[in-house]
């Protein structure tokens, strides 16, 4: 179960097939809008249920579900402070202490060839992920 919103015919919650892709999504809600570009959403990715995908916005190539922060959070924080492993950005990724660039992207890498995380346990499969980095971000991170 996905929400599709941004520049597609109709805005909406669906239920697709386990496996299914970004593109789907979009087709689902009615494509996109005359004249619509995907903008940054990466159309191949497998979807996770529970995500939100924005058409049409210039959020990161790649980088997964394309929410972004949440109006009056901290820059890179969605509100609450509890950074979504399903749906957070590289950028936000990248802000929780000890992740850079690299690692966010592995957690991303990491989320879309699993079909998401299902635990926060999980980020100590991703590599570079040890036990010490994995105490620090714990509880700063959600599924």
């Amino acid at each position: 179960m996905v929400y599709v919103t941004g520049k597609v015919r109709k805005p909406g919650v669906f239920v697709l097939a386990a496996g299914s892709r970004v593109a789907d999504a979009i087709e689902a809600a009615g494509g996109l809008r005359k004249g619509a570009k995907p903008g940054g959403v990466n159309l191949a990715r497998r979807l996770v249920d529970g995500e939100q995908i924005v058409a049409g916005s210039p959020a990161t190539a790649g980088a997964g579900a394309a929410g972004g922060s949440i109006s009056g959070a901290a820059p890179g924080m969605p509100e609450g402070g509890a950074v979504n492993l399903n749906t957070a950005t590289v950028e936000q990724l990248d802000a929780l202490p000890g992740v850079g660039g690299v690692i966010a992207q592995r957690i991303i890498e990491y989320r879309d060839a699993h079909g998401g995380f299902q635990s926060v346990d999980q980020l100590k499969d991703v590599p570079g992920i040890g036990d010490r980095k994995f105490a620090d971000i714990r509880d700063k991170v959600s599924v």
